[in-house]
């Protein structure tokens, strides 16, 4: 005899809906403590640099405030990306909707390229520090810094529409509600 399975559909008025998979209940707990307390870490750590960098004058330099760009825009992958990727990851089922899905798939990826934007500042910041010191302070001021990290965060969406197909089609599907998220 054979033995049916009791079969769980996401959606079911749907007769295309995807199956719903299942884990066991301390596998599925494991995850959420494990995927929660990385969150909870690079939240507080990124708050820690922030209102150490804001609070003391002494560390108002031009490199700091590029970490501090980064202590940010880190922050912002710790609240937002962290915790929707791990309910993504983790439900079988899409539950939030077509238009909050489109907007998961364009801040998720805003967010993570805002950070590596930083990396890239920081690294640049570093390379004159390097390979030019004597210019270094002439060349990398306050100001400069300042408009850098304003600059990155806005570029960031050009370059995605520019040059990368899915993101134009994403942003046009989420201005029309005609984006689908099983």
């Amino acid at each position: 005899m054979e033995e049916q399975e009791d079969v769980q559909y996401c959606f079911q008025d749907r007769n295309s809906s995807c199956r719903k998979t299942l884990l066991s209940t301390s596998i599925y707990i494991t995850l959420y403590i494990f995927f929660s307390l990385i969150s909870a870490v690079t939240v507080f750590l990124n708050i820690l640099v922030i209102i150490s960098i804001s609070h003391f004058k002494q560390l108002h330099t031009p490199t700091n405030l590029l970490i501090l760009s980064l202590a940010v825009s880190d922050l912002l992958v710790g609240l937002i990306v962290i915790p929707l990727t791990m309910v993504a990851l983790m439900e079988p089922c899409w539950d939030f909707g077509e238009y909050f899905c489109g907007f998961y798939f364009c801040i998720t990826c805003l967010c993570s390229s805002l950070s590596v934007g930083s990396l890239v500042l920081i690294s640049i910041d570093r390379y004159v520090a390097v390979c030019d010191p004597l210019l270094y302070h002439s060349k990398i001021t306050i100001t400069r810094i300042i408009c850098l990290p304003l600059a990155n965060s806005l570029i960031n969406p050009i370059i995605y529409a520019l040059f990368y197909p899915w993101f134009k089609v994403t942003a046009k599907l989420i201005l029309t509600l005609k984006l689908r998220c099983s």
